[in-house]
């Protein structure tokens, strides 16, 4: 069972920066992909970027040039650097980890539990 424990959350004023970390174990392996996912007003799991093993990167187009993500496969850890935060970005936070991946919440079968992150203006 692979287990994903984010950390690096909270409240930010408009403008400025966070670092989200998530820390993989279990059968979630270095060439997984892993990514970032924000919930939505609706509950729902919107994409906001990933990374494969080998380093690739897409970001949804709304935090592109803002959010950048990158991996340690020595650390089993993903993090997600935020500058330039809006309040849009407000949200809870999910690292997800497939070994495939994709830009939507049901390709992906390992999930953390999240992690809280508010922008106020």
């Amino acid at each position: 069972q692979g287990q994903l424990v984010e950390s690096g959350g909270g409240l930010v004023q408009v403008g400025g920066s966070l670092r989200l970390s998530c820390a993989a174990s279990g059968r979630t392996e270095s060439t997984y992909v892993m990514a970032w996912f924000r919930e939505n007003p609706a509950k729902e799991r919107d994409f906001v970027a990933s990374i494969s093993g080998g380093g690739s990167t897409d970001y949804s187009d709304s935090v592109k040039g803002r959010f950048t993500i990158s991996r340690d496969n020595a650390k089993n850890t993903v993090t997600l650097r935020m500058d330039s935060l809006k309040p849009d970005d407000t949200g809870l936070y999910y690292c997800a980890s497939d070994k495939i991946g994709g830009d939507y919440a049901s390709y992906y079968e390992y999930w953390g539990q999240g992690t809280q992150v508010t922008v106020s203006s």
